[in-house]
């Protein structure tokens, strides 16, 4: 999960699924707010869970839609799958990492995304996270 121009929140799943999603969502985000996702199934219920929903259709071509007609195709995931893409290639030179592994370099790579802006305030980021007081702690 990610808020545009705000922080991320990364988590490895048992499964991907609606039961094991509900809570961490509901946990994450305040309930009445607009979620942006691509047409994935698993995300069929957040209207149900008391959230606004907007889709944009990959399978049909689309990448980003205008809904309100302002001239900025505000309906996109791409916030997401960009920090997908910066993920992977992170990634790509550590190869053969460990599923046991796997959630520290993920955590490692979450914390570094979320102080890029702090400045001076690295610091006091740094020992929360390490103290593990950071936001985005399951």
């Amino acid at each position: 999960m990610i808020q545009r121009g705000g922080e991320v929140c990364i988590q490895m799943l048992e499964n991907v699924q609606q039961k094991t999603i509900e809570p961490l969502i509901k946990k994450a985000i305040a309930p009445g707010t607009l979620i942006y996702t691509d047409e994935y199934n698993i995300y069929g219920r957040l209207e149900a869970w008391g959230y606004t929903h907007a889709v944009v259709h990959h399978g049909q071509g689309e990448f980003a839609r205008d809904d309100d007609q302002d001239g900025f195709g505000e309906v996109h995931v791409n916030t997401m799958e960009g920090f997908w893409s910066l993920l992977r290639s992170w990634l790509r030179p550590h190869r053969g990492i460990s599923q046991e592994k796997l959630p520290l370099y993920l955590g490692f790579f979450q914390f570094v995304h979320n102080i890029r802006k702090r400045g001076k305030a690295l610091l006091e980021s740094l020992i929360k996270g390490i103290l593990g007081i950071a936001p985005c702690n399951p």
